[in-house]
């Protein structure tokens, strides 16, 4: 099961306190996707796993940015996850898988020509 955590924070006009929350936010385990709420952008949006920490969440944004204040935590489901981003034109992200690799190269030693001294003959 996923989770919505919604954390308001006060950004001050600065865009290096949003890469800042960004950098931070992103740093914690079980996060998969983060978003700016509201118009002013003064809430931050994150869905993750259900081991994902609130409250480790808002101690890491109150460390970087000063202020940060827990909203709300709900769960998501799967399908209105689904709807909302592709609501906001945003696809999911495909890698494709790359099969490279070194080329292996195999000879054969003839073991008859070892005990001649002159190879060339």
């Amino acid at each position: 099961m996923k989770q919505k955590v919604v954390i308001k924070v006060s950004f001050n006009g600065e865009k290096k306190s949003r890469t800042k929350a960004m950098q931070a936010v992103v740093g914690v385990p079980g996060v998969q996707s983060i978003a700016f709420g509201d118009e002013d952008n003064d809430q931050i949006v994150i869905i993750g796993d259900d081991g994902l920490d609130s409250v480790n969440l808002t101690c890491i944004l109150r460390k970087k940015i000063r202020f940060a204040e827990l909203l709300s935590v709900s769960s998501v489901d799967k399908k209105e996850e689904v709807n909302k981003m592709t609501e906001l034109g945003v696809q999911p992200m495909v890698w494709p898988i790359y099969q490279a690799g070194v080329p292996q190269y195999f000879y054969l030693v003839d073991g008859d020509n070892h005990n001649e001294t002159c190879s060339i003959m």
